[in-house]
């Protein structure tokens, strides 16, 4: 905590309005995230594409008196008794303020950089160590120009120890973050082609990084990583690098691993001591990321018995927030991996931006090793549920039940998780969102088993942080001013409407498109309240289109007089949206179309058309690019001609999400961001710059052994031309696993191996060749997803991967998830 005067000179900044030297507790960036207001500092951060300054005044009808800005608001008359301070850059005053707080603490810092593990690592440390020490970590995966500062800002005086990940894209970024973190010990994971965009050369990379451990005494490392070793020989002469390798050249040498069932044993010799550990895991990645752990455990003197102690309690990390469909008409966010007073106010955050259900109830566990007095603690936590909407909590445990009378929602309390299972019926969960928030040992998983809807083995997982960071990839492709419309149509092209919708919305895009007035009347009952545009209006939902305050698309004379006539019936006012057929010969007006239309408009003055809109029939294709120029062409003539006539302006859009990246030029004033939004890149050219959002899972629900000349499956089809292994895994053509997969055109993934389909696809499951793994009935299967992926699968049956995304069925339950 820092008092305003001593930011003013922290940051050197100027002083544009003093009220009074206020406390800050909270470091706000994100105007829609707003814990407690008064003694919040809010930094006002300029982007391409952003601007912290647009929602100042919101943020002080919210309560904001503190903020940091990179320019004077014009009126300052409307920000009585407010801190303003006036900083070149905010994001370098948000470091100077944490770097100032950092130096406050002398406590050991250990810092984890590399391209990947970084977050695993920390996690892992954290449970590992927190016997001796009381951790301070990062949050999720807090490792950017911002999230550094903001996990480093929770050092408190209690903490005993601090582990902080670092992530770069670009030259001079670790310079910055180096003196915020100060790290005496460091961990370098690995190196990948991650940000290899963002530099030179791998080696640049590898430099920069570095620039972490500048100041550590020790670095601990992977001796086979061989560009790294050579470098941090070359470039930190003076600190200390301790190694793990396979090969016989670090300070922990394994010499022999073995998998065993679920774990991998190793034989390995550490400073003349023999280990003979077991690790409570099974794949490689996870071998290494532990392998940076015992290296650390090991200089710290942990005894290799009590390391294998450790090794048996660590569970695994689950680094997302899970959205899920649950009883009652209820929606359950699953957060129960752990608890801790930043990962409370993440949870609360998502909480907050979810609008489907007003009532938000939260179940929450005691929150260990925060370093807090408790009723310091607990005063927080009763503010934090207050500001977010929470309507009831429901306390577990010894020390927030001690605390009740610090929380200020309508509450109630039980000792342990089994007093509340013993006492819960389901029946009072209804029509509400509930955040399930604990620890691991009071095992609320428990508690999301009975509240969370019954599903079979099938699930479409969608990552809604992927679904942020492609919207953001094509609105950085956007010209300044250029407003963007998502379709949602299809239930969000299989991803689920509403929660696709509700994440839209918190992201504050423009406008949705749905394809029929149901879709947009769903949306309205689950709380969005964005613009909708419905693509197919008809006679028969005019009314919902009134009360739902949905806006319908206008192709052609006959839906427009019936719209006019009800328009003038009811004597109501409405927005429209115009479609031009330019060259797709699907729907809309054409040329000669204009005059009656302009006509028919003019003479309704309580009809106001809102854009005006055309589809591209060929924009993901090279080879159709002279067409698309000519429908461009004729738009414009076309918009010109009913600008004029109208007498007034209106949202042009033409560009659909190949058009955004092949097309530029012609975004106008709106764009139609549809496929792209869910990890396809239509026109091809930028794939790897979007990413995918979409995994469909099953399992394996069991295994067979088949001899070969045997068949498998309807009619016969599926012949073993050897002795095999197959597993029925639960999906089929009725949850839109296409019967186009059938005989070994389509494949799966298990235990990173691609594995057939052999024999027919069936309504409900299909068989897959799984001689080539190890897999055990109920094992995790991949239907696509990174891999394979949608293109994959498309590629595989001669189809597009919208057919795909669009074919998995409803009865396939939805998981959203945010890491």
């Amino acid at each position: 905590m820092l008092q305003i005067n001593q930011i003013i000179d922290i940051v050197a900044g100027s002083l544009v309005c003093h009220s009074e030297n206020t406390i800050i507790e909270y470091l706000l960036l994100d105007s829609r995230k707003i814990s407690i207001p008064s003694s919040s500092l809010f930094f006002a951060i300029q982007g391409v594409h952003h601007d912290g300054h647009r929602f100042i005044g919101e943020l002080y009808h919210k309560g904001i008196r503190n903020f940091i800005l990179e320019k004077v608001p014009q009126d300052l008359n409307l920000f009585q008794n407010c801190n303003i301070i006036l900083v070149d850059n905010a994001v370098c005053a948000l470091q100077q303020i944490v770097e100032f707080h950092r130096n406050a603490f002398a406590l050991p810092v250990l810092g984890i950089t590399g391209s990947n593990g970084k977050t695993i690592v920390k996690e892992w440390l954290t449970q590992l160590l927190s016997k001796d020490y009381n951790v301070v970590r990062s949050p999720k995966s807090y490792n950017s120009q911002i999230g550094v500062p903001l996990s480093v800002w929770e050092i408190n005086d209690q903490h005993q120890f601090g582990i902080f990940e670092a992530g770069i894209s670009r030259p001079g970024e670790m310079e910055r973050l180096e003196p915020i973190i100060k790290p005496k010990l460091g961990i370098f994971t690995n190196i990948g082609p991650a940000h290899d965009e963002g530099f030179a050369s791998r080696e640049e990379k590898i430099k920069e990084k570095l620039l972490l451990f500048k100041h550590s005494k020790v670095i601990f490392s992977c001796a086979d990583h061989k560009e790294i070793a050579t470098l941090i020989k070359s470039e930190l002469p003076d600190v200390k690098n301790i190694t793990w390798s396979f090969k016989r050249s670090g300070d922990l040498v394994i010499k022999d691993v073995a998998l065993e069932g679920n774990m991998i044993r190793i034989h390995a010799v550490y400073n003349k001591l023999f280990l003979n550990l077991a690790l409570p895991f099974s794949d490689e990645a996870s071998l290494e990321n532990l392998m940076h752990c015992i290296l650390v455990l090991l200089y710290l003197d942990v005894k290799p018995d009590e390391i294998q102690s450790r090794l048996n309690a660590l569970q695994k990390v689950e680094m997302r927030l899970e959205l899920k469909e649950g009883i009652n008409g209820c929606y359950v966010i699953d957060d129960t991996y752990n608890n801790d007073l930043a990962g409370l106010t993440i949870a609360l955050n998502f909480l907050d931006q979810q609008k489907q259900k007003e009532e938000k109830t939260v179940i929450l566990s005691d929150l260990l090793e925060t370093g807090r007095d408790e009723s310091h603690l607990y005063a927080a936590i009763g503010d934090l549920l207050l500001s977010k909407g929470v309507k009831k909590l429901i306390g577990v445990g010894p020390t927030i039940t001690r605390n009740a009378d610090l929380i200020k929602v309508k509450s109630i309390f039980y000792p342990d998780t089994a007093s509340f299972l013993s006492d819960m019926k389901t029946a009072d969960f209804n029509e509400e969102i509930v955040l399930v928030k604990g620890a691991r040992i009071f095992r609320f998983e428990e508690i999301v088993k009975k509240l969370q809807q019954k599903v079979h083995g099938t699930v479409f997982e969608v990552n809604l942080d992927s679904l942020s960071s492609n919207l953001n990839f094509y609105r950085s492709r956007l010209g300044h001013g250029t407003k963007i419309m998502v379709m949602v149509k299809a239930f969000a092209y299989g991803s689920g409407s509403y929660e696709v919708a509700n994440l839209l919305q918190f992201h504050r895009v423009d406008y949705l498109a749905v394809a029929y007035a149901d879709e947009g009347v769903a949306l309205r009952e689950h709380g969005v309240s964005l613009p909708v545009m419905v693509m197919n209006p008809s006679l028969s939902t005019f009314d919902k289109l009134f009360q739902y305050n949905l806006e319908p698309e206008i192709y052609s004379f006959k839906i427009l007089k019936e719209y006019l006539e009800f328009i003038k019936a009811n004597d109501i006012a409405s927005k429209i949206h115009l479609k031009l057929d330019t060259g797709m010969r699907r729907l809309g007006f054409e040329e000669k179309d204009l005059k009656d239309l302009v006509g028919l408009l003019k003479s309704m003055t309580n009809i106001r058309v809102a854009s005006v809109f055309t589809h591209l029939a060929g924009a993901d294709e090279g080879v159709h690019d002279e067409f698309t120029q000519s429908q461009i062409e004729k738009f414009k003539i076309f918009t010109e001609h009913l600008k004029n006539e109208l007498g007034y302006s209106f949202l042009r859009h033409a560009l659909n999400s190949a058009g955004i990246i092949r097309f530029p030029d012609a975004q106008m004033d709106m764009v139609r961001l549809g496929i792209g939004l869910y990890g396809i890149e239509a026109g091809g050219l930028l794939q790897d710059q979007v990413q995918a959002v979409g995994t469909l899972k099953t399992i394996i629900s069991q295994i067979k052994e088949i001899k070969k000349g045997e068949t498998v499956g309807y009619g016969r089809k599926g012949i073993a031309e050897r002795d095999l292994r197959i597993g029925t895994i639960a999906i089929g053509y009725a949850d839109g696993y296409d019967r186009r997969f059938s005989n070994g055109k389509g494949k799966v993934l298990i235990q990173d191996k691609l594995c057939p389909v052999i024999g027919n696809v069936c309504m409900d499951m299909c068989m897959i060749d799984i001689t080539e793994t190890n897999a055990r009935e109920g094992d995790e299967v991949v239907v696509f997803g990174k891999k394979p992926s949608l293109r994959d699968l498309s590629q595989a049956i001669g189809t597009i991967p919208y057919e795909i995304l669009t074919s998995v069925g409803q009865r396939v339950k939805r998981v959203f998830y945010s890491e």
